[in-house]
Order: C-alpha cells, then sequence, then structure tokens
C-alpha cells in the first residue's frame, strides 16, 4: 500500500480508536455530577469506569483472535455498532446499576476497537515504518483523551444535561463506518473457526472477582475475614482453569505457547503494571480537581492538558524517531523511568499544592506512558508471524487493560478508605459529627458549609495523592521489566507480506496458519 492508501485506511482507524477512547475518557469529568443525580457513591464511581475496562480486558483477545480467523473489516464495523448501540442506551439510564450494565456492552466494542486497530496497522504496514503511524495513534489518544473530558465537562455544564454525554460519540461511530467501508481493503485470510468460549468465560470469571473483592474490601467487610478467604483463593482456582483450558485449546484467546519469547512475556508484564500508573492518572485526577481543588467539570479537562500534552509530545516524536533509526529499547527504559518519577511526584500533592507544580508531575507522567504505550505493542509485533500477529497484538492490549481494571478497582477503594480517614479526622478536630458532613456518596462540594467543604477537599486532595503513592512502585516494576527486554531490528516487511513471501500467491489464496512465536 502506498503512503496515501495507508492513510485513507488509517483514517477510520483513527475514528474508531477515537470513538472507543472517548466513551471512557468523556465521563471522568462527568461522573460526579452524574453520580449525584442517579445516586452512588465511590463504589459506583469506580465500577462505572471498570465495568468498561473489563469488557474490554475480557473482550480484547477474543477480537485478536476472531481477527486471525475472520475479516478484519467486518470485525471492527461490528465492534463500532456495539459501541454505538451501549452508547445510546446508556444515555437513558437511570441507576448506577443499569449505567454500569452499558458500560459493559460499550466496552466490547471499544476493545474491537483498541485491538484490531492495531492488529489491521499490523497488517498494513512494517514494523520500521509502523513507529511513524503509531505516532498518529499516539496523538489520537491524546487528543481523545483531553477532548473527552473537555466534552464532557462543557456539556454537563451546558443546558444539555449529562445524558449527551454518551450520544456525542455516536455520530463519529458513524462517520467510521462509512470511511472504514470506503478505504479499507485487506484480503480475508480464511481458516478453520475455533472460539476459546470456555477460555474468554473462566479469565472473565476470574478477574471479576478479585476486582469486587479489592472494590468492596476495608469498606463493605474487613480484609481479614471470610469474603477474603473465599474470594482470593476462588480467584486463584479460575484462574488456574483457565491456564488449564488453554493449553488444550485447539486456538487458545491467550496462546501460552508465546510466552516461550522472552520479550513477549516480559513487555505483557510491564504492559500490566503501566496500565495501573496510566488509568489511575486518567480516572482519579478528574476527582482531585473537582473535589479538592473545587473545578467545574469544564475547568478540570483544561487543567489535566499537562498530562495528555506530555502523552501527544512523546509518542509522536518517538515513533518518528523510531522510524528512522530502527531503535526502540531506549523509549521504553525512558518511558518507563517517568511514569515512576511521575507517580512518585504526584503522591506528594495536597488540595493547595500551586497548580504549576502539579501541571509538570502531570507532564512528566504523561511523556512516559506516550513512550511506552505504542512501543510495547511495536516490540510483541516485530516477534511473531502473520499467523500469530492478532493473538500476540491483543495480548498488550489485554493485559494493559486487566492492569486498569485491576488496579482502578484496587486504588478505587483505597481512595474511598482513605478519603473516609481524612474526613472523619477533619470533622473530629472541628468537634462536628461526622454524619453531618459526610452522606457516603460523591459529595457536590459547593453545598457544603464551609468548614466542612475545607475537610472534604483536604481529604480528596490527599487521598489522590495517596493513590498515586500506591501505583508508583507498579510504574517501578514495569521500568525494571523493560531493562530486560532484548532489542531486536524492526522488519521491513508487513504481515501480509509476510504470509506471502516466497509463494507468489495471495493471502487469501494460501489461508495463512498459524505459526510458532
Amino acid at each position: 500500500m502506498t503512503h496515501r492508501q495507508i492513510m485513507e485506511a488509517l483514517s477510520g482507524l483513527l475514528i474508531g480508536l477515537f470513538v472507543a477512547i472517548l466513551s471512557s475518557t468523556i465521563v471522568s469529568n462527568a461522573l460526579p455530577r452524574i453520580l449525584a443525580d442517579i445516586g452512588g457513591g465511590q463504589s459506583a464511581y469506580t465500577w462505572v469506569v471498570t465495568a468498561s475496562l473489563l469488557a474490554v480486558t475480557a473482550t480484547t483477545p477474543i477480537w485478536g483472535k476472531l481477527s486471525d480467523l475472520f475479516s478484519k473489516k467486518l470485525l471492527i464495523q461490528l465492534a463500532l455498532v456495539i459501541y454505538v448501540l451501549g452508547s445510546v442506551v446508556a444515555g437513558f439510564s437511570t441507576s448506577p446499576g443499569m449505567l454500569i450494565a452499558c458500560r459493559l456492552v460499550q466496552g466490547v466494542g471499544a476493545g474491537g476497537l483498541s485491538a484490531l486497530t492495531q492488529v489491521i496497522m499490523a497488517a498494513m504496514i512494517s514494523p520500521r515504518q509502523r513507529g511513524r503511524y503509531s505516532g498518529y495513534l499516539g496523538a489520537t489518544f491524546a487528543v481523545a483523551t483531553v477532548g473527552g473530558p473537555l466534552v464532557g465537562g462543557v456539556i454537563v455544564d451546558s443546558s444539555l444535561g449529562w445524558r449527551w454525554c454518551f450520544y456525542v460519540g455516536v455520530p463519529f461511530a458513524v462517520v467510521a463506518l462509512i470511511v472504514l467501508q470506503k478505504t479499507l481493503h485487506l484480503p480475508t485470510v480464511r481458516r478453520e473457526v475455533k472460539i476459546d468460549w470456555a477460555g474468554a468465560f473462566f479469565i472473565t470469571a476470574a478477574v471479576s472477582l478479585l476486582m469486587i473483592w479489592v472494590s468492596l474490601g476495608g469498606d463493605t467487610y474487613a480484609w481479614m475475614s471470610w469474603q477474603t478467604a473465599v474470594m482470593v483463593p476462588l480467584a486463584v482456582v479460575l484462574g488456574a482453569v483457565f491456564v488449564v483450558i488453554e493449553t488444550r485449546a485447539a486456538q487458545p484467546i491467550v496462546p501460552l505457547r508465546l510466552f516461550r519469547n522472552a520479550t513477549i512475556t516480559l513487555t505483557s508484564l510491564a504492559s500490566l503494571f503501566v496500565g495501573v500508573a496510566m488509568f489511575a492518572g486518567t480516572v482519579f485526577l478528574s476527582q482531585y480537581f473537582q473535589l479538592a481543588r473545587g473545578k467545574t467539570p469544564t475547568m478540570s479537562g483544561l487543567m489535566t492538558i499537562p498530562l495528555i500534552a506530555g502523552l501527544f509530545l512523546s509518542s509522536m516524536i518517538s515513533g518518528r524517531i523510531i522510524t528512522r533509526t530502527g531503535r526502540w529499547k531506549g523509549f521504553l527504559v525512558g518511558g518507563g523511568l517517568l511514569v515512576t518519577a511521575g507517580s512518585v511526584t504526584l503522591g506528594t500533592i495536597r488540595a493547595g499544592t500551586p497548580y504549576p507544580e502539579v501541571a509538570v508531575w502531570m507532564a512528566l507522567l504523561g511523556l512516559g506512558i506516550g513512550m511506552m504505550m505504542q512501543n510495547l505493542v511495536l516490540a510483541v509485533q516485530n516477534q511473531v508471524t502473520v499467523g500469530d500477529l492478532g493473538a500476540a497484538s491483543s495480548l498488550v492490549t489485554f493485559f494493559r487493560s486487566l492492569g486498569g481494571a485491576v488496579g482502578v478497582s484496587a486504588l478505587g477503594a483505597v481512595l474511598g478508605n482513605r478519603v473516609t480517614h481524612f474526613v472523619s479526622d477533619g470533622l473530629a478536630r472541628l468537634h462536628i459529627d461526622h454524619a453531618a458532613g459526610a452522606s457516603g456518596g460523591i459529595p457536590d462540594v459547593d453545598t457544603l458549609p464551609a468548614p466542612v467543604r475545607g475537610v472534604v477537599e483536604g481529604a480528596y486532595g490527599h487521598g489522590v495523592a495517596d493513590v498515586f503513592l500506591y501505583a508508583a512502585p507498579c510504574a517501578l516494576v514495569a521500568f525494571i521489566l523493560v531493562l530486560f527486554i532484548k532489542e531486536v531490528a524492526l522488519r521491513n516487511r508487513n504481515g501480509l507480506q509476510q504470509a506471502t513471501a516466497g509463494t507468489g500467491r495471495s493471502a487469501e489464496a494460501e489461508g495463512v496458519r498459524p505459526t510458532g512465536a
């Protein structure tokens, strides 16, 4: 494909990816207002976010496997349709439970868009040139991440109301459908169809049970309780059953043989820990600005621009340098160091911390995430043949989403517990009854009396900082893991060229079979 053909097809992919990211970021600044309207506390706040991440985590390997079996074009269009349906129904939500269910449906579609975009790019573009185009993915991620909270904040502050946060992505999805239909033309690789539904069920069950445990622990029940004694071992058993199923499945959703490759193992684990730090930044900073600093949803979005600007610049610049030099490990190492530094420094913020200082720490985190996010995928794609391209690409996204889902759930529980502790202490010092100052839900700080408001803002400022301190060790582990990744020269042939090399036949005629890593 020529550069023009790639850019035409890429335009539809990027619009689809924009929609997927927008679905998660547009509600971040609106959630305090949404939950104040339909009811719900910190647990509901966490689950509205993690429901989508859980669906992405569970379905990403399935979408990746399906892309090795069916038409990639048809699949990404199906993912867009699922996303649209989930979004429309979410706009009619009347309770936290209904909203969480709709977010699950949105997550199924978003998981397909995230995974298939990477797979289709790998089929069209060689690893050496992919760095250049991966920069566009990073830029799209940055624009959607900063644009989502801004658009969501403006919608919530306007007469439209929060329900339009879910409707606004629908036109973009329709445009993406049309553009993909006109510009994306890939040969269909036909293979025997065997989907590992049992594996998908057990990994979803294991992750869901783990998330329920960490989100309710320390609140609904004590960490050392019979619930913990039941849930944790059961989650371990479900995970073990998943591993056994994957060793016997004809076409597993997570091919365990891929982990024989050290690069794939290290990048997957690094993605798991990067996901914790990445989603902590995008999810909890909105609560910091709205509940600790008293900003409107719109201003909250504007104040996170340093985080997104860092992500945008580092992903674009690193992509171009990698294309020119073929060297990528330095960016992973530098990114891991910056993510760790950003998490540690954000762990020092308080409600009254000067904004320029907070902006610098956010920029550090964004620069690190931008260097690691796409390049971890690139490192894996460079290690596998076309038959495993979909499964391997979705593997990194799977672990990143898994880290984000479990991390947000766990860190949300940490935030809820820390805020409760700080509010109780603050009100006790003022000799105010705790019941008079907190209802257990997400507070509307504008309606609180001045002394109570100061206590609540201070509690959220300190609580969000503690969240980043808990995320920092995860970032450090990711940094240590990428140090051990061996740099391999990037190939100059794309997935389709690999499939047909030396045969003189088309990929469609060849019916390429999966091969070992």
